[in-house]
């Protein structure tokens, strides 16, 4: 289970950063931005993992948690993304660190320290510290990676209301066989990214077909 032991260490004004959607064939990819100013409520510490090791139901009950805390100033949160189309100019690498510089800059102040999931720094304004697997390690982390996954998914539930062929809903837009056999099916739609394999021969097929 995660601890505030890393933030503890660091001393100050800390942040935990993590992102969503680095792995999908199409949409935005999120990240998270996470300070607990005065340590974390332990009710709400009972509730924070890693999020791809939470159900959805424990998952959305953090989320509301995290929001309540925010409300009561018990915690900051933001949330930025970077879309499809700057995934497709950048490459994903770029487009989350950018995702990750845009949420920093949306807390009301910059930390002394950023705890970023994974094992590459972001450029950010203020010391990088990376953790690998950090989102089960810092509860900051953990609820980072909770905000940008709820967040996400709610996106990619609003583009499916939009592009309803592709299922986006049900698959957030990961490269599963009904994704692949929709896109092979009707050929990308604008929020898919290009430079991916799958896009691109499912452009040139519908290209072609046309």
């Amino acid at each position: 289970m995660p601890s505030f032991d890393l933030e503890r260490e660091a001393g100050g004004r800390v942040a935990g950063l993590d992102e969503a959607g680095v792995g999908p064939l199409a949409g935005p990819v999120l990240a998270a931005a996470v300070v607990f100013p005065a340590g974390v409520p332990a009710p709400l510490a009972r509730l924070l993992d890693d999020s791809k090791r939470l159900s959805v139901a424990a998952r959305l009950a953090a989320f509301a948690a995290l929001r309540e805390a925010a409300r009561r100033g018990e915690a900051e949160c933001a949330v930025a993304a970077a879309s499809a189309a700057e995934i497709g100019r950048l490459n994903i690498l770029r487009a989350t660190q950018l995702a990750m510089a845009r949420a920093l800059a949306r807390l009301a102040a910059p930390p002394r320290l950023a705890l970023v999931d994974g094992n590459r720094a972001p450029p950010l304004p203020c010391p990088v510290r990376c953790v690998v697997g950090g989102d089960g390690l810092s509860l900051s982390i953990a609820a980072a990676s909770i905000l940008a996954k709820v967040t996400r998914d709610r996106a990619m539930a609003r583009l499916d209301a939009r592009w309803p062929a592709y299922g986006f809903a049900a698959h957030a837009g990961y490269p599963t066989a009904r994704h692949r056999a929709a896109l092979a099916a009707h050929g990308p739609c604008p929020h898919h990214r290009r430079g991916y394999a799958p896009v691109e021969n499912a452009r040139l097929k519908n290209q072609t077909s046309a």
